[in-house]
C-alpha cells in the first residue's frame, strides 16, 4: 500500500520542499522568484496545457458528465461557505477571503502535478481539459464572492473587469485553444511538437519549486480558526462531495480519480492576489493558502489510499 501511494505524492511535495530550501539557503531571492512565477504563468504552463490538450484525443479525454459534476460541486462549496460566513457574522473582508479559500483550488500547479504523477500523460490530458473549463469558473466565482461580501465595493466593478479576468488569463487562453485544436483534430508540425516537448518539460517542476520558494511560515498570521475551517472545506469537504456526486452519476475509473484529485487541491496562490485586488483580507488568504498546502500532503495521502483501495491507483 505505502509503496504504491508514496511514490505518487511524495515526489511532488519533495520538489516543493526543494523550492523552500533554495529560498531558505539564499540560492534564490525574491526578485528571482517573481520572475520565475512570470515565466511559469505566461510561458511554461500555457505551453504545457496547450500541447497536452491539443495532442490528446478529445473524444477520449473529455467527459461532459465529469465536467458538469466538477462545476456543480465547486459552486455548491462556494455557496455553502458564503452562507456559512454570513450566518457566522464574519466581517466583509473575512467573509470574501474565507469563501474564496474554501473552493479555489490550485489545479494548474499542484493538481496537474499529482494527476500526472498518478496517471501519466493520459491523466494529464483529462486534467488539462478540465482545467480549461474550470479556471474561468473559479475566476468568476472568486470575483463574485469577494465583491458580494463588500456590497459597497461591488458597484466599482463592471462587466469589463470580469471580462479582463477571463480574457487576459494565459492559462484559460492556452487551455481553450488546445481544446479547440484537439476537437478539430489539427496536426502539430513535428518540429513545433518537439519544441513544445522541450519547453513543457520545465513547467511542472518549476511550478512546484515556485510554490516552495514562496511558502513562508510568516503567512500564518490570519485568524487560524477561520483558516482551518476554509482548509477543511477545500481539502476534505469538497473532494468528498465531488466523489459522492461522481459515484452517484456513474463516473468511474480514471476520470473519477482525476476529478477527486482535482477537487482535493489546496487553495490556489492566485487567491491572495485576487483578495488584494478586491480589498479583501489578503492576510487571511495567505494563511489559508499556506495551511491548505501544508495539510494537503496528509489529505492527498488519504485520498490516494482510498483510490488504491478502490483499485484506481
Amino acid at each position: 500500500m505505502i509503496s504504491t501511494i508514496f511514490p505518487i505524492v511524495l515526489p511532488v511535495f519533495l520538489v516543493i520542499i526543494l523550492g523552500y530550501i533554495l529560498k531558505f539557503t539564499g540560492l534564490v531571492k525574491g526578485a528571482f522568484t517573481y520572475e520565475l512565477n512570470r515565466l511559469i504563468y505566461f510561458i511554461a504552463l500555457p505551453a504545457l496545457l496547450f500541447h497536452k490538450i491539443a495532442t490528446a484525443d478529445f473524444s477520449a479525454s473529455f467527459n461532459p458528465k465529469l465536467l458538469a459534476i466538477m462545476v456543480c460541486s465547486t459552486i455548491a462549496c462556494c455557496v455553502f461557505s458564503y452562507l456559512y460566513a454570513v450566518a457566522r457574522g464574519y466581517e466583509p473582508q473575512v467573509k470574501g477571503a474565507f469563501c474564496q479559500g474554501s473552493f479555489r483550488g490550485n489545479y494548474a500547479y499542484i493538481g496537474l502535478a499529482i494527476v500526472y504523477s498518478a496517471y501519466g500523460e493520459e491523466g494529464l490530458a483529462i486534467g488539462g481539459i478540465l482545467l480549461g473549463f474550470l479556471v474561468p469558473l473559479l475566476n468568476l466565482l472568486s470575483i463574485a464572492a469577494l465583491i458580494m461580501a463588500q456590497k459597497k465595493q461591488a458597484m466599482n466593478y463592471g462587466a469589463p473587469f470580469f471580462l479582463k479576468q477571463i480574457l487576459y488569463n494565459p492559462l484559460i487562453i492556452a487551455s481553450l485553444t488546445g481544446i479547440l485544436w484537439s476537437f478539430l483534430s489539427w496536426p502539430i508540425p513535428i518540429v513545433v511538437d518537439r519544441a513544445f516537448s522541450i519547453v513543457t518539460g520545465m513547467a511542472l517542476p518549476l511550478a512546484l519549486i515556485s510554490i516552495g520558494a514562496t511558502f513562508s511560515l510568516k503567512k500564518f498570521r490570519g485568524d487560524m480558526a477561520v483558516a482551518f475551517l476554509a482548509t477543511a472545506n477545500k481539502t476534505v469537504f469538497l473532494p468528498l462531495v465531488t466523489a459522492l456526486l461522481l459515484w452517484l452519476f456513474g463516473v468511474r475509473g480514471q476520470e473519477f480519480a482525476v476529478g477527486v484529485l482535482f477537487a482535493g487541491t489546496p487553495t490556489a496562490a492566485a487567491a491572495y492576489i485576487m483578495a488584494q485586488q478586491l480589498q479583501s483580507d489578503a492576510e487571511l488568504s495567505g494563511t489559508i493558502i499556506a495551511l491548505s498546502t501544508l495539510c494537503s500532503l496528509a489529505t492527498y495521502t488519504m485520498i490516494l489510499y482510498v483510490l488504491h483501495f478502490a483499485g484506481l491507483v
